[in-house]
């Protein structure tokens, strides 16, 4: 085992924890609310898709346990230290509550400690197993991800504060910047939303990282539509582009053609007058969240003029724009091929 294939393992793991945790959510969430006063007995599928959410770290942590060849219990130990160290759960006037996603990076750096341990004890415990290996990962690699966790997070406050800065520019250079650097969080450990939050992203620089995260999914699908399965492909815009984290670290370049078309899709959020919360800003696509937090905002509403021009920046613009970043990086300049975003999950 070399360092580039365990963190290739970590990443692989993640990604994917993320996106089975959050695609619930991403397909089912807008129509729980939309719905929630007609129909209040769905309001248990509310607190389901609110619970799927904050179990990134326990999928992660299986995960990333199983594609290092792991007995089930060695993966499962794992899991619930990386949901421990995410954040995710706290303790609140005595009662333990599930809040967000929890922390990404952290998650990574818990799985990984734990992995080590495994890796440390081996199979030397024997019929031992159950009983040492689930309470020494717990409290040794969840311990050092809690106390690890609000020296992880300053990472996400700081880039929050480097974003920050960019509200004073000119509305287009700042939708631009904003679609190219939200497109690149959304394939990092960094949890966009989290960024959006705390600075308090709204209105249209919203809108610009809302469509940057949309051209980054539906881009990367296009890029990769050949090599992946249909099921796959829908994953990346409807459930969340992180899906393609591992590759991204392993080939950085990949993302020149996403950040192309990410760029030239923002900038229609200061043409259109495209606007968005904090809490929507880093979903983009994802459950509708950024067309449908749109529509709601703009003045005027539901109206057929609307709801055609959000079509138009919310799908047409990013898969028109994708397929011209393709054309031009696969074939005028070719220094990406399908092969780099190919994705093996089953």
């Amino acid at each position: 085992m070399n360092a580039k294939k365990f963190i290739m393992n970590v990443l692989n793991g993640i990604a994917l924890g993320t996106v089975i945790a959050l695609i619930s959510g991403a397909l089912l969430g807008e129509i729980v609310k939309a719905l929630s006063d007609s129909a209040p007995w769905l309001a248990y599928l509310g607190t389901a898709l609110s619970m799927s959410n904050s179990m990134i770290g326990l999928l992660s942590g299986i995960l990333i346990g199983q594609s290092f060849k792991f007995t089930p219990i060695q993966s499962m130990s794992i899991g619930l230290a990386t949901l421990f160290g995410s954040g995710a759960v706290k303790m609140i006037d005595g009662a333990i509550v599930l809040a967000g996603t929890g922390d990404i990076i952290n998650m990574g750096v818990t799985a990984s400690v734990g992995v080590l341990l495994v890796m440390l004890l081996g199979k030397s415990l024997k019929a031992y197993s159950i009983i040492v290996i689930p309470p020494v990962i717990l409290a040794v690699a969840g311990g050092i991800g809690y106390f690890t966790l609000p020296y992880i997070a300053k990472i996400t406050e700081v880039i929050g504060l480097g974003i920050e800065q960019l509200l004073t520019l000119q509305p287009i250079i700042l939708a631009v910047l904003l679609g190219m650097i939200f497109s690149l969080l959304i394939v990092s450990p960094i949890t966009s939303v989290g960024i959006a939050v705390a600075i308090s992203l709204a209105g249209v620089g919203s809108g610009a990282a809302n469509l940057g995260i949309t051209a980054t999914g539906f881009g990367l699908a296009i890029m990769g539509w050949s090599v992946n399965d249909v099921g796959t492909n829908l994953a990346h815009f409807i459930g969340s582009p992180k899906i393609q984290m591992p590759n991204v670290v392993k080939k950085p370049l990949i993302m020149v053609p996403i950040l192309a078309s990410a760029a030239l899709t923002a900038l229609l959020a200061v043409i259109f007058n495209i606007q968005g919360t904090p809490m929507s800003a880093g979903f983009g696509f994802s459950g509708l969240v950024g067309p449908i937090n749109h529509l709601n905002l703009t003045e005027s509403g539901w109206t057929v003029t609307n709801i055609l021009i959000t079509i138009l920046v919310f799908v047409v613009a990013p898969i028109t724009f994708g397929f011209i970043s393709k054309y031009i990086f696969m074939k005028v300049w070719p220094i990406v091929s399908p092969e780099d975003y190919r994705l093996d999950i089953k």
